[in-house]
C-alpha cells in the first residue's frame, strides 16, 4: 500500500499518527472558526437585504460542507474497508490463538511442554501486540482520511475570506 502517510517512517508509529491528527484537527479548527467568524460579519453586514454575492456566498458555504462531508464518508469508508477489517480479523485470530495457547501452558505436563507451550504464548502474545499497534495505526489513518477533505476546505476558504477581507 503505497500512501503520502506510509512513505514516512514515522507514520509506522500509532503516536506519531494520532498527533498528526490531533494537530490537523487543531488546525482546521482554526481555520473554521476564522471562516465562521468572516461568513458571520458578512452575514450581519448584509442584513435583510443580501446583494446576488452575499447569497452566492451563502449558497456556496452549504455546497461545500456537503461535498466535503461526502468526500470525508467516502475516505472513511474506503480506509474502513481496505485494512480496519482485515486487522480487526487478525486482532481477533491472534487473541484465540493466545488463548489456545495459554491454555496448552497451562495443562502442560512435562518440562518440555512447558516450554514449547511457553515459546507458543510468547509468540502468540508478540503478534497480538504487533497487530493492536497495527490496529491503532489504521484508525489514526482512518481519521487522517476522514479529516483531510475537511480541513482542505476549511483552509482554502480561509485563504480566499481573508483575502477578500484585505
Amino acid at each position: 500500500m503505497s500512501t503520502a502517510f506510509s512513505s514516512s517512517p514515522r507514520f509506522f508509529n500509532p503516536f506519531m499518527l494520532w498527533t498528526d491528527v490531533a494537530f490537523k484537527t487543531q488546525e482546521m479548527l482554526l481555520y473554521s472558526s476564522a471562516v465562521i467568524r468572516l461568513r458571520t460579519e458578512g452575514m450581519a453586514r448584509a442584513g435583510l437585504v443580501p446583494s446576488d454575492a452575499d447569497l452566492a456566498e451563502m449558497q456556496l458555504m452549504g455546497h461545500e460542507k456537503l461535498a466535503a462531508a461526502t468526500e470525508s464518508g467516502a475516505a472513511i469508508a474506503n480506509q474502513l474497508h481496505s485494512t480496519q477489517f482485515a486487522l480487526v480479523h487478525r486482532a481477533v485470530r491472534h487473541w484465540l490463538a493466545g488463548g489456545v495457547a495459554m491454555a496448552s501452558l497451562v495443562t502442560s505436563t512435562t518440562p518440555t511442554q512447558i516450554s514449547r507451550h511457553g515459546q507458543a504464548l510468547v509468540g502468540a502474545a508478540t503478534r497480538s501486540a504487533a497487530t493492536l499497534s497495527q490496529l491503532s495505526s489504521a484508525g489514526a489513518r482512518i481519521a487522517q482520511r476522514g479529516l483531510k477533505p475537511i480541513h482542505a476546505k476549511a483552509s482554502a476558504n480561509a485563504r480566499r475570506l481573508t483575502g477578500l477581507q484585505a
